[in-house]
């Protein structure tokens, strides 16, 4: 498996854990379910900007793009549940 998806898997675990302690009881796998989807959406997202910000850089139409990707990542956002 990546490393990377390992990194938030872990991270995920923590948290569920985390507010399982602390008696937040909304399931420990649902919490973590919820947690790693959000961190592994919130990732796919930084690496998308990422790409958009340095291909659009000298673009006319930049501001176009930027906001054709944005639509896409909150649409995909919400596919997944794991709107902000």
């Amino acid at each position: 498996m990546n490393e990377r998806i390992i990194k938030l898997s872990e991270h995920a675990n923590d948290y569920a854990n985390h507010l399982d302690k602390i008696g937040v009881d909304d399931g420990w796998q649902n919490i973590f379910n919820q947690k790693f989807a959000q961190l592994i959406v919130q990732e796919y997202e930084d690496e998308i900007w990422n790409c958009v910000l340095v291909e659009s850089a000298g673009s006319d139409d930049k501001f176009l793009i930027r906001g054709i990707v944005r639509s896409a990542l909150h649409d995909a956002k919400q596919h997944f549940g794991v709107e902000q």
